[in-house]
């Protein structure tokens, strides 16, 4: 069980990430934790850890949480067993195995008998076998790693578990053996996640924003079914109250011109009357008097009325916010874009792929490219795009014009601002103004504007990217897209994956995303190893 209790955290330079958040995970329960970048969702599961303490409030757990951290940099200098926290008790057991028995090696193994036998099945799970327990972390790809500390689960048997973005670094095989992880476990599970799939596991949500946490009973479908419900809500309140504010300003001018015509008329009459100057002078005031009480009363209701409007307005989710305009590719649709005949790589004397790769791209089509880890999809895409020359084989290109998006967002320079970056991409002559306006609609407001590239999170650099390729003249006839929804918060997932429906050009994707690639629409797959 994991319990919170007003809980809070401020950053070092004293700025509040959150505060009074209450949260209870039952004992058996699986939920997910879910929430926009930047909201706190791997500070909460830290603090959950004990990695990093609260500013306030209370965490309890019924028994010490096992943690699978996103980034693991932090383990590059120490060993798989000490990254695992069993260092201590291997050694122990080989000392005690070697004939040193003594009291301190047996209080440290503390009669875990089996863990070396449990760490190695465990790590041969996870398709680790010929993983020594002494190998430096550092060696270890990102996939590896993971595989790593998932394959502590087994080894330390928690009744608590803690994971942020587990599938991040695995494969499509990888990523289905952590479903069943997930399915099959006993434990209490909480999970940040942004696959889908993977969320749909579980059996209820905790979304953490800026207003606490809020629990949803249900997966992540049902999630998304009641958000959208409520998203349906708040769009109609604004309609609303945008209806109600309009009218509330015609109804003020309406009764602004009949009381001027009222006074004027009465001017007129008291001008005829030949009434005294003391007389006109105080009717005049009241009159003065009488208007500005009318005004006072249709601007306080005016204001309301815009106060309202304006915090719901706040509250509507980006993706409602954002304007989606890809212009289409000049090819039509069926053109032969990329042809590989008997392709392959050769790394010294070893060709990449067993079989020679024969395949063929056509403008318009939606392909995934499909292989595990170190199958050379990266490779391939290198290959496509001009960057390497084939070992063996051909490859013939028809796209005038091609986008590679890579998992560090490479075509963004770091050390450009926001605005620069974004003229760069200015080929359609659009006035400083114009740009501005499109930086606005993709969520980069003024003070962002001079902001570093460098510094963006992932999902402000696939915006930012999105807003660059709109800004271009033309769209490009291809893009090819490597594990884009790596690092991506569900909301930023959403806009990606609504910016790629719309697009008619062609899409070549490397992804173990399901979810994701069927509602790009992907028809095919090329498939590699």
């Amino acid at each position: 069980m994991l319990l919170l209790q007003n809980l809070g955290y401020a950053h070092p330079n004293k700025d509040v990430l959150f505060d009074q958040l209450n949260l209870v995970v039952n004992h058996h329960q699986k939920m997910a934790l879910v929430g926009n970048n930047g909201v706190g969702k791997s500070t909460l599961l830290q603090l959950l850890a004990g990695t990093v303490l609260p500013s306030g409030g209370l965490v309890h757990a019924s028994s010490q949480p096992y943690y699978v951290p996103q980034h693991f940099g932090q383990f590059n200098n120490l060993t798989v067993a000490q990254a695992l926290g069993i260092h201590d008790k291997i050694r122990a057991l080989q000392d005690i195995l070697e004939g040193q028995a003594t009291e301190a090696n047996l209080a440290v193994l503390d009669d875990d008998w089996t863990l070396e036998e449990r760490s190695q099945e465990a790590l041969q799970q996870w398709g680790l076998a010929a993983l020594h327990l002494t190998q430096p972390m550092a060696s270890l790809s990102g996939g590896q790693k993971t595989r790593v500390f998932l394959a502590g689960v087994a080894i330390h048997q928690p009744g608590i578990i803690l994971l942020d973005e587990p599938s991040n670094h695995l494969d499509g095989a990888g990523r289905h053996q952590l479903y069943e992880l997930i399915r099959t476990t006993p434990s209490t599970l909480l999970v940040v996640s942004h696959d889908r799939k993977l969320l749909n596991l579980l059996g209820s949500v905790a979304e953490i924003s800026r207003r606490g946490i809020t629990l949803y009973g249900g997966n992540y479908d049902f999630y998304a079914e009641q958000k959208q419900l409520e998203r349906t809500a708040l769009n109609q309140d604004v309609k609303s109250r945008a209806t109600a504010l309009r009218k509330a300003k015609e109804t003020e001018r309406e009764a602004l011109e009949r009381k001027q015509k009222l006074d004027a008329r009465g001017k007129k009459n008291q001008d005829k009357a030949g009434l005294p100057t003391v007389v006109l002078n105080l009717m005049r005031n009241s009159a003065e008097q009488s208007t500005s009480r009318l005004k006072g009363i249709h601007a306080e209701k005016v204001g309301e009325l815009s106060q309202e409007l304006s915090e719901l307005r706040r509250e509507l989710p980006a993706t409602d916010k954002i304007k989606l305009d890809f212009d289409n590719s000049t090819l039509h649709k069926g053109k032969l874009l990329l042809a590989a005949q008997e392709l392959n790589y050769g790394y010294g004397t070893r060709l990449l792929w067993p079989a020679a790769l024969t395949f063929q791209i056509h403008s318009g089509e939606r392909v995934a490219l499909h292989g595990l880890n170190g199958s050379g999809k990266t490779t391939l895409i290198r290959l496509l795009l001009g960057y390497l020359k084939p070992t063996l084989g051909t490859i013939a290109r028809a796209a005038n014009k091609a986008v590679f998006i890579d998992q560090e967002y490479s075509l963004l320079t770091d050390h450009l601002s926001v605005f620069e970056q974004a003229w760069q991409f200015n080929s359609s002559g659009l006035q400083e103004h114009e740009v501005k306006i499109r930086l606005t609609h993709f969520l980069f407001t003024s003070a962002t504007w001079s902001k570093a590239c460098g510094t963006l999170s992932g999902g402000e650099k696939m915006r930012l990217l999105l807003c660059c390729l709109m800004i271009g003249q033309q769209a490009p006839d291809l893009i090819i897209l490597d594990e884009p929804t790596n690092n991506l918060d569900l909301q930023n997932l959403e806009i990606l994956t609504t910016a790629l429906h719309d697009y008619q050009g062609t899409l070549l994707v490397v992804s173990h995303d399901e979810v994701f690639l069927e509602q790009l629409g992907v028809e095919r797959a090329i498939r590699l190893g």
